[in-house]
């Protein structure tokens, strides 16, 4: 990604007016955004961190450093900073929805569940967090849900190509061979690169 113009100034600035004011929650999460836009993401956490420490409700902070550990490997943390970010604002759909992403990552599915249905009960229209909802039913066993959930997500963003391919898988788990054609073929229309082994076991049923 192309550095913005001037990033090293605005960091540097940043900087000054911490070294006057240490206690200016703004100014860390604004050098933490700056680093971490950089991929100085240890700076970044650091930042995060002072921010967090220096104002009760930061929890754009908690989110970011959620970011951060998902791009380490960090799942449990990622879950952690997640958490903290919702416990601060109850009403942020898209720190539900990270939630959910995480646990579905750790294979907890029913956590998981739990989290993307809160996230889509505060905002309908984070069409990630129904596709994430299709792959927890599925990962939990509940293929009748995963259609369920499947069929309201490309309802609500019929041209969206991910939310066709796993539709496709959880008709796939349901024998239903011809919707999953449909809806695999209609991922790939939209642009969407499928799995050749999921194409391949698809196709003697063609």
């Amino acid at each position: 990604m192309k550095e913005p113009q001037g990033a090293e100034n605005f960091i540097a600035e940043q900087k000054k007016i911490l070294s006057e004011n240490p206690e200016c929650a703004s100014s860390s999460y604004n050098l933490g955004v700056a680093l971490m836009e950089q991929g100085k993401l240890d700076e970044a956490i650091d930042a995060f961190n002072d921010a967090i420490d220096n104002s009760g409700r930061m929890f754009e902070g908690y989110v970011n450093l959620g970011y951060i550990y998902f791009k380490k490997g960090d799942l449990e943390r990622v879950a952690e900073c997640n958490l903290r970010a919702v416990e601060i604002e109850p009403r942020y759909a898209r720190g539900y929805a990270n939630l959910g992403f995480a646990y579905l990552q750790m294979s907890l599915a029913n956590k998981a569940i739990e989290a993307l249905n809160k996230a889509i009960e505060l905002n309908p229209y984070i069409v990630q967090a129904w596709s994430n909802l299709v792959n927890a039913y599925l990962q939990k066993g509940d293929v009748a849900k995963a259609i369920e959930t499947g069929e309201k997500l490309v309802a609500i963003a019929p041209d969206f190509a991910l939310g066709h391919n796993n539709l496709a898988s959880a008709y796939y788990n349901n024998d239903d061979f011809q919707k999953a054609i449909e809806h695999l073929d209609k991922a790939i229309s939209l642009g969407f690169e499928a799995h050749p082994e999921f194409v391949k076991v698809l196709e003697p049923y063609r």
